[in-house]
């Protein structure tokens, strides 16, 4: 029986916070007006992950709504909420979305970030897409994984991380826990027998 980890995604239940995974890929966060609410928005690479996700959010005590863009994807967006304000403030700078200073990932966050806009790759590792309309993100981003036991490579020009090696896909597996029911498990971190460097 393996230890569970204290930043694993099954070490506490789901709470708000858990939705910054959202934002550690192509998620938005604005305020309204006075910026005393703010909504939470994600395009997602595939409609099929809109089901788990908003699950996710549910079990987080927010309710995500599934609509289409302009270019016919499938994105998914809350109500402005009060209690998102805080979200708001801590993912933005001025009007840009940054990441908060020193951020602490844990396996919540990046289950969240995994079950939106994650995926293998062909050589055995895992890719977490990042904002490609947010570069300043993706620097912190990757501090935060290195943090975490996960130092990631930067791929295809900036769109996103990729996570290799057996040792830190075990801790990858580790962290975000089992696929979410509705989630194809071929789409989850998993640990092959020999994993690509």
């Amino acid at each position: 029986m393996s230890q569970l980890s204290l930043f694993s995604a099954e070490a506490a239940g789901a709470c708000l916070a858990d939705l910054a995974g959202l934002l550690c890929g192509p998620g938005q966060i604005v305020r309204f007006g006075t910026g005393e609410t703010a909504r939470l928005s994600i395009v997602l690479p595939d409609a099929g992950r809109a089901p788990a996700v908003r699950h996710a959010g549910q079990e987080a005590g927010v309710e995500l709504t599934v609509t289409l863009t302009e270019a016919g994807t499938t994105a998914m967006r809350t109500a402005f909420r009060r209690d998102l304000v805080g979200l708001a403030v801590e993912w933005t700078c001025g009007a840009m979305k940054a990441v908060p200073p020193g951020m602490h990932l844990d396996g919540a966050v990046l289950r969240m970030w995994a079950l939106a806009a994650g995926r293998p790759d062909e050589r055995g590792g895992y890719l977490l897409a990042l904002d490609t309309h947010a570069p300043q993100t993706h620097l912190p981003l990757v501090a935060a994984l290195t943090r975490l036991g996960l130092p990631p490579a930067r791929v295809a020009r900036g769109t996103g991380l990729r996570i290799s090696g057996v040792r830190r896909m075990q801790r990858l597996v580790e962290l975000v826990g089992p696929p979410p029911t509705g989630v194809d498990p071929g789409q989850w971190p998993r640990c092959w027998g020999r994993t690509a460097r």
